[in-house]
């Protein structure tokens, strides 16, 4: 009985620790630097905060597709090289698809591609 309860607990955590399983989505908003548009409201989203979202983008901050309903944050390797692959898109509305997890009430959202709308 107490080997039962052992891989039982075993179980149970490593259920409760895992992401959730990833879907591929497509994803249309304003592709942001994630700081700043949560904490600023309307002022740090826009072509009004443009160059501060590139340049923080540039230090390699993190960066999400800003929708209606949620932040998605990108992650994978459109954000290497700080952010090298999605700077052109900053401050701008996209399109990305790519696969969505969720990890500590996070969107995360590993990018296949990107458009610009």
């Amino acid at each position: 009985m107490r080997r039962v309860f052992s891989w039982a607990a075993v179980t149970v955590f490593f259920a409760l620790a895992a992401p959730a399983a990833a879907s591929e989505v497509t994803v249309r908003g304003e592709l942001v630097e994630i700081s700043c548009a949560s904490t600023k409201g309307a002022e740090g989203k826009g072509a009004g905060h443009a160059s501060c979202a590139l340049s923080c983008a540039r230090e390699g901050e993190p960066v999400g597709v800003l929708t209606a309903d949620a932040v998605y944050e990108i992650t994978g390797d459109f954000t290497s090289g700080n952010n090298a692959k999605l700077l052109d898109f900053i401050a701008k509305p996209v399109t990305v698809t790519g696969e969505v997890t969720e990890r500590d009430g996070k969107k995360l959202l590993n990018v296949r591609t990107i458009r610009a709308n």
